[in-house]
């Protein structure tokens, strides 16, 4: 437990955590926007991938059980990702204040080389931690996106999802906040998997061309799978 509390305390330890929880949230992201592509298979076959869903593990685990586990785990690892990140910066700040006029010099040359990299993964992580929480109110709970009597919540053996995600991307401000989004989250995974895998010390000169090549094609898998679901809802490929 020590060994633990310490690692939190530490730079590399925090790089752990962020590498991690993000192995974690990739692989969700990755199996969420594979699940979604059933939707091109119609509503028969989407409407019972999402009743599948809250029947995962059974007869082991009960109604949604594991669902929640799931989202349980990935909440966790949000809010980890998050308190790692932050932490890191305010880190790496008053390391910038305590150091050298010579010094801030030379951050201020690597500054400008970096600061794209900064910009996408730090603001567009607070984008995408807006657009997690919307997202939820939007298509998992239908509180908001919708006209009154829209949404269809799940009850008994009725799912349906399919319906639920056309009326939901019928508004063009919603869709073009989710492909707005969805820009910055395919920066963002780009960026997060490279530093993982350099986190995680996977890289070297043998693969480095080969774990780049993968961190691009994971985030242009998901940018173009993801973007793909509001547009064929919004010009009517999907109805």
């Amino acid at each position: 437990m020590t060994g633990v509390l310490t690692l939190t305390r530490t730079s590399v330890g925090k790089k752990v955590i962020m590498a991690l929880t993000g192995f974690i949230l990739v692989g969700f992201v990755v199996f969420h926007m594979y699940g979604n592509l059933k939707m091109y298979q119609g509503p028969e076959v989407y409407n019972a991938y999402a009743a599948g869903l809250r029947e995962l593990g059974y007869p082991v685990f009960g109604h949604e059980h594991l669902l929640w586990v799931a989202r349980f785990v990935l909440l966790a690892s949000v809010f980890l990702h998050i308190w790692a990140a932050t932490s890191l910066t305010i880190q790496s700040r008053r390391s910038l204040k305590a150091s050298s006029v010579s010094a801030l010099r030379r951050y201020g040359q690597h500054k400008r080389h970096s600061s794209y990299a900064d910009y996408t993964m730090r603001f567009g992580g607070i984008l995408i931690f807006f657009f997690i929480i919307y997202h939820i109110m939007h298509l998992t709970f239908g509180v908001v996106g919708y006209e009154p009597g829209q949404f269809i919540h799940p009850h008994g053996d009725t799912y349906e999802t399919y319906s639920n995600v056309v009326y939901g991307f019928q508004n063009p401000f919603v869709v073009g906040f989710y492909l707005l989004t969805m820009v910055f989250l395919g920066l963002h995974l780009y960026h997060g998997v490279w530093s993982m895998f350099q986190t995680l010390g996977w890289n070297n000169r043998t693969y480095d061309r080969l774990l780049r090549g993968l961190a691009i094609l994971v985030a242009a898998a998901v940018f173009i799978g993801n973007v793909s679901f509001p547009l064929a809802v919004y010009f009517g490929f999907v109805a």
